[in-house]
């Protein structure tokens, strides 16, 4: 599941809308409404984002967030080293191939080294 799945089957279950009710509101099928809250499907796209907070009739904040969650949704990321050192690509790697092994606090530990990083580089 992708950030952007669990708040928009989060807002599906306070709104009480089911999938097929908000698939067919919104133009697409259930299938692809399934499998973009499972994180099977990309990304999706800026109207898409669009028709479903004008569905919920979400605030400017609320959209603004799912907006945000779908940026960070990207089930299948690319990483490109190139030209950084060899320490980097192999830990790129590494990361690839274990990533589904690693537990939540691990994730947690990692996310907040990273915010670190980008806050004082």
């Amino acid at each position: 599941m992708t950030p952007f799945g669990q708040a928009l089957r989060e807002l599906r279950r306070r709104k009480g809308v089911t999938q097929r009710k908000l698939a067919e509101a919104i133009g697409v099928t259930p299938a692809y409404l399934s499998a973009l809250e499972h994180g099977r499907r990309g990304r999706p796209t800026f109207e898409l984002l669009q028709r479903i907070a004008g569905y919920f009739n979400v605030i400017w904040d609320e959209a603004e967030e799912l907006f945000r969650l779908a940026d960070a949704s990207r089930p299948k990321v690319v990483l490109d080293t190139s030209g950084l050192p060899a320490a980097y690509t192999a830990f790129a790697n590494r990361l690839a191939q274990g990533i589904r092994t690693l537990p939540p606090d691990v994730i947690e530990e990692m996310d907040t080294l990273l915010k670190k990083s980008r806050l004082s580089g």
